[in-house]
């Protein structure tokens, strides 16, 4: 009785705060518009992959080399004297990720708020570019269109939003006659909070060069570094990873909560990874997204391991639930069990619940760590299954092994729980 007083009380406390959270819609703007750009890094991905065959040079021997290798040494030789036009459409996919996100936010809030999404996504657009793109030497620099210039995308998207709700708020718009079309009305009251815009942004973009010698992306990104690195370290990555998990078990969808951290924070570093792939460097960044997959692999909580131990219980409801869960949970959409079992308010399930994903996230940093696994450098797309995204983040098959590997590492952290719980049910039925 106790323990479900505490229980209740908890619930009570994360329920309203979780659900507040989740439901804010500058939060639920910044995960649907990054959402705008993942058909363009997906696709510009394979030109990366493309670009840069599965084959070492240094160890290639023509005179032994089978069928097979010869060809990827044919297709890399043409792929070195051709990376530039090869190359092109990655750098204008997932290169300009930042200015694509830029749009997809601006125009969710403004759908959120029922104004005109189309036309302030295009304003967010023009000020993201604006101050993003300095001029060095002659060259216009396209370093944070990419994924360096996400945190700014975010706020650039966010403000921009705001600032055109305002003028709609005030009523600051030019008095036209009936007899205008509506097309033509839109367009003359656009230019107000379009200036007000663009001198605003880009006259801070301008005090920034003139005071610190930075553009404004470069102060933003100089000043969020702590926050990221802490964000970004294991330690770090494990407490957010873990806070959502637990809002979980409360009934409250905690991966919607901690998504817009954790899924730019992976891209980021994707990103960085990219860069390091391209230009022959060895990729260093291991809180990848490929982490992220990880945490939820098989959904939060990674039960894919106990949708295994289901399929084989001597609870014929256990067994159905786990029957049915099981190609959802391939692809990462795990509610029939974390609702249908419950999970939901299950002392018992909890700590697996909890310890799974850690151990699994351990495990892959050590893995990327001593090269036992591939590092990721490829924004894999969302809800596919987890082996196809452990091949498509590295395109390293050891990668795919290792994820098989990690759903029976979490089956053996669900098993003595999860035969407890099986325990006392077939007590109660009998």
């Amino acid at each position: 009785m106790e323990n479900g007083s505490m229980v209740d009380k908890l619930n009570g406390v994360l329920s309203p705060l979780a659900a507040k959270l989740g439901n804010q819609r500058h939060l639920r703007a910044i995960s649907t518009g990054m959402m705008f750009s993942l058909p363009f890094i997906v696709i510009g991905s394979f030109f990366l992959i493309f670009a840069n065959p599965s084959i070492n040079m240094e160890q290639y021997n023509p005179e032994t080399a089978n069928v097979f290798m010869r060809f990827l040494a044919t297709w890399k030789e043409f792929a070195v004297a051709n990376y530039d036009l090869i190359t092109a459409p990655y750098n204008l996919t997932m290169g300009i990720i930042g200015l694509i996100s830029a749009f997809g936010i601006a125009y969710s809030l403004a759908n959120e708020y029922k104004m005109n999404a189309a036309m302030t996504g295009m304003i967010a657009t023009v000020v993201y570019a604006m101050i993003c793109t300095p001029v060095v030497e002659g060259k216009i620099d396209l370093n944070y269109l990419g994924t360096n210039g996400l945190f700014v995308a975010i706020i650039v998207g966010l403000l921009v939003v705001e600032i055109c709700r305002w003028f709609d708020i005030k009523e600051i718009k030019i008095s036209l006659p009936d007899s205008v079309p509506p097309m033509v009305a839109v367009f003359i009251n656009t230019l107000i909070p379009l200036l007000v815009n663009i001198v605003l942004f880009y006259g801070i973009n301008i005090l920034f060069v003139v005071t610190t010698d930075q553009i404004f992306p470069e102060a933003v990104m100089q000043v969020l570094t702590p926050a990221t690195n802490i964000a970004g370290s294991l330690g770090g990555f494990l407490l957010i990873v873990t806070l959502g998990n637990i809002l979980w078990l409360f009934g409250i969808n905690g991966s919607s909560i901690i998504f817009p951290i954790v899924f730019t924070l992976g891209i980021t570093q994707t990103g960085y990874n990219a860069e390091q792939m391209a230009s022959g460097e060895a990729m260093t960044h291991l809180m990848n997204l490929q982490m992220f997959r990880i945490s939820v692999m098989g959904g939060a909580g990674a039960t894919l391991g106990l949708i295994l131990l289901m399929m084989r219980s001597k609870v014929r409801e256990f067994r159905t639930i786990g029957k049915l869960s099981l190609i959802p949970g391939i692809c990462s959409i795990n509610e029939p069990v974390i609702f249908g079992l419950p999970i939901v308010l299950n002392p018992i399930l909890a700590i697996p619940f909890l310890a799974a994903p850690v151990v699994n996230l351990l495990l892959t940093y050590f893995a990327q760590k001593i090269h036992l696994i591939g590092v990721g450098f490829i924004i894999d797309p969302s809800f596919t299954p987890f082996f196809a995204q452990a091949y498509l983040s590295s395109m390293d098959w050891r990668n795919v092994v290792f994820t098989l590997v990690l759903v029976f590492v979490s089956a053996a952290i669900y098993y003595p729980f999860f035969k407890v719980m099986e325990k006392n049910r077939l007590a109660a039925e009998k």
